[in-house]
């Protein structure tokens, strides 16, 4: 009988694609326990290959056909524009129940869909570059052939990268907006801090390491109490002290207007990619 609580054996794993979030990923997953040995990702240059060998001990080749052949789990990194391109090179020669993962920003389960052999398992998700340490947020959504067993393989690959949650693909524009794009916003505000700190006297190195740290613990409160931000605010704003005189400043220059108007600009550039690159069904 099976023991229920044994470790699933992990699939032979091919990342297409190691830039900078299909790099993320294959670190995720070998910190997650996944096997080197079980890993393949292809690359376009002999240095990045060497990087990588050396960084994570995984085999690479710039044959596409060769790193899906036998795998479990295809994992597709490149930009919107070669998805088409790569989904057709690779289709015919997956495994019958390879499950492939997206994480191309922009396009929809069924763009993948049209491009690959009827049937074929397709998960999108949506990183974010904290994944590199642990310490990311990964959205997952099943297309039309993915089952909860794929979704929980998905799940399981991604455990290493930090906060994986399952939300409809619907969804996954605003994610991108919010999550996927969210550290280039919170690197704005610290280097604003910094900056502001060096006006203020500071040296630059004193100023970035307390905006650094500023932000890192006001993460971790707000995680580990669980209150909104809202009330965290409150109990740092004193009556007639100095954070309340800024947060003014702040609420009359816009800013709070200016984040809604950037995500939402955001999360129009999403399906705009989508509407540019997303592979159609051939007839």
């Amino acid at each position: 009988m099976t023991d229920p609580t044994a470790v699933q054996p992990s699939p032979r794993l091919a990342v297409l694609g190691t830039g900078v979030m299909g790099e993320a990923v294959l670190a995720g997953a070998l910190a997650g326990g996944w096997s080197a040995d079980d890993v393949v990702a292809t690359v376009r240059r002999p240095e990045r290959a060497a990087e990588l060998e050396r960084a994570h001990g995984v085999a690479t080749t710039t044959d596409n056909l060769e790193a899906v052949r036998g795998a479990g789990v295809v994992l597709v990194a490149v930009k919107p524009k070669d998805v088409t391109t790569l989904l057709r090179e690779v289709g015919g020669a997956l495994d019958p129940g390879a499950v492939v993962v997206s994480v191309v920003a922009g396009l929809p389960a069924a763009a993948f869909e049209a491009a690959l052999p009827p049937g074929t398992p397709v998960v999108r998700t949506m990183p974010n570059t904290p994944a590199q340490v642990g310490a990311g947020v990964t959205a997952i959504s099943p297309g039309a052939h993915a089952t909860d067993e794929h979704l929980a393989l998905v799940e399981r690959l991604l455990a290493g990268t930090g906060l994986v949650v399952r939300v409809a693909e619907k969804d996954q524009d605003a994610v991108s907006a919010v999550s996927g794009s969210g550290p280039a916003y919170v690197f704005y505000v610290v280097d604003a801090l910094a900056e502001a700190g060096v006006l203020l006297g500071l040296t630059r190195q004193v100023a970035l390491q307390i905006a650094t740290q500023t932000v890192l613990g006001a993460g971790r409160l707000l995680d580990e109490t669980g209150e909104h931000p809202a009330i965290l605010r409150e109990k740092v704003s004193s009556p007639g002290g100095t954070t309340i005189r800024a947060l003014r400043r702040l609420d009359a220059g816009g800013v709070r207007a200016a984040f809604l108007d950037a995500l939402e600009a955001a999360h129009a550039r999403s399906a705009e990619i989508a509407a540019a690159y997303a592979p159609r069904a051939e007839g």
